[in-house]
């Protein structure tokens, strides 16, 4: 297949297409092939490169790719599938959600899909786009939008929200609309679901919404994967073969064997170790650490600090109800998020060491191999990461895709 890759971010979804699995290891499909991949994130973009280095990256705002750059690119060959999702922030319904920009990049998703006219797109994004419904705000007299400040019920913060005037249609009903009729005579038959990677291999429970669209003129039906059987993965099942990380620790050496096939897959011919760090905790976090057991989080720990066992100066005032939250080893991780190395984050301190999971741990979780490189920063490699489709979902769905096209 030709594939066009949009909104690749470090290449989860990409991975899916670029590698396959054969006896427990991850091989290069070289059915495949790629015209080029965009994403406007300078440090996804070069993880990007480094782990696919002879995909053509575009570092740039997808809305610079004007019709003839991407028809040179194109040639003269044809185009069978478009994947990607663009940013998922606007949707999501972790934090406060706005209807911005973002929220409406689909639109170039579009115009692409217009341009190169592939046989097949698969499009990503979180569940919450399904509720997620055009917005507009109220403005003043210079068009300026006009916020107020209101208290967010489980935190006790105050944040400034735009004010809402009215809301319409749903932005998921908007898409297969445009989707489905691109012109008169030009378009394609849309599918959605909402698939959890838990089912298909993944040690986490992460519900993706998935778009596929099939061009009109060709006589082929879209059917999602089947769920794989058997027991799920728990997140004791993907990592407990990583080194013990303390505070202020980076561990580049693995000192055990992988334990099972999931981490043997994961950890192929690695030799060293990347992104297995911890920063320094306060006393305060140190002190919930401590005592939150696996399943407990915020509530539980207040629930301490009100009967006396620990003192009142640690109550904590912020965060959700799931938020310094530990792990339970015997079941399949929540989602990775954004904030997967801060205790204070959706459920991620480490089932049984004192810290917070490392970006490496979160990486494995979500089923990127242990090769896999990211770059920049702490919170440029965790966004890389909890943005990701998994590779190993992404390898279920570009068989499927494989196989529609083979038929």
């Amino acid at each position: 297949m030709r594939i066009i890759d949009l909104f690749s971010g470090a290449g989860g979804l990409t991975f899916g297409f670029y590698y396959r699995k054969r006896k427990n290891e991850f091989v290069r499909n070289r059915k495949n092939s790629f015209v080029f991949a965009n994403e406007i994130d300078h440090f996804a973009a070069e993880a990007f490169k480094a782990n696919f280095p002879d995909i053509k990256m575009i570092n740039e705002d997808i809305k610079l790719l004007d019709k003839e750059r991407i028809e040179r690119l194109i040639g003269d060959r044809p185009v069978d599938l478009i994947i990607g999702g663009p940013p998922c922030q606007s949707f999501s319904t972790v934090g406060q959600r706005v209807f911005d920009e973002k929220a409406t990049l689909y639109e170039e998703y579009l115009r692409i899909l217009s341009i190169a006219k592939p046989k097949i797109f698969l499009f990503e994004n979180v569940k919450g786009m399904l509720s997620m419904r055009e917005t507009f705000y109220k403005t003043d007299n210079h068009g300026n939008i006009v916020y107020e400040i209101k208290k967010n019920k489980e935190t006790g913060r105050e944040r400034k929200y735009p004010k809402v005037e009215r809301y319409g249609r749903k932005i998921i009903d908007i898409i297969k609309e445009k989707f489905e009729f691109i012109t008169d005579d030009f378009g394609y038959n849309i599918s959605c679901e909402v698939l959890n990677t838990v089912n298909y291999g993944v040690p986490e429970n992460r519900e993706r919404v998935f778009v596929v669209g099939i061009r009109k003129d060709l006589d082929i039906e879209w059917s999602y994967p089947k769920a794989i059987k058997g027991d799920k993965l728990s997140i004791k099942d993907a990592i407990s073969d990583l080194p013990i990380v303390l505070e202020n620790e980076n561990v580049v050496k693995y000192n055990s064997q992988p334990q099972n096939d999931y981490q043997k897959l994961m950890r192929g011919n690695n030799k060293v170790l990347t992104e297995h760090y911890c920063g320094i905790y306060g006393e305060k976090i140190r002190t919930v650490i401590q005592n939150v057991k696996q399943g407990e989080g915020k509530e539980d720990f207040n629930n301490l600090v009100e009967s006396g066992v620990i003192d009142k100066k640690y109550r904590l005032t912020s965060g959700y109800k799931n938020t310094y939250g530990r792990l339970i080893e015997s079941i399949p991780a929540p989602t990775i998020t954004n904030n997967m190395t801060a205790p204070s984050g959706l459920r991620c301190i480490h089932y049984s060491q004192n810290r917070a999971l490392t970006p490496r741990e979160g990486a494995r979780i979500q089923s990127f191999p242990d090769w896999f490189e990211f770059r920049g920063g702490v919170g440029s490699v965790t966004t890389q990461i909890g943005n990701a489709v998994p590779p190993l979902m992404a390898i279920i769905l570009a068989k499927q895709i494989e196989k529609l096209l083979k038929g």
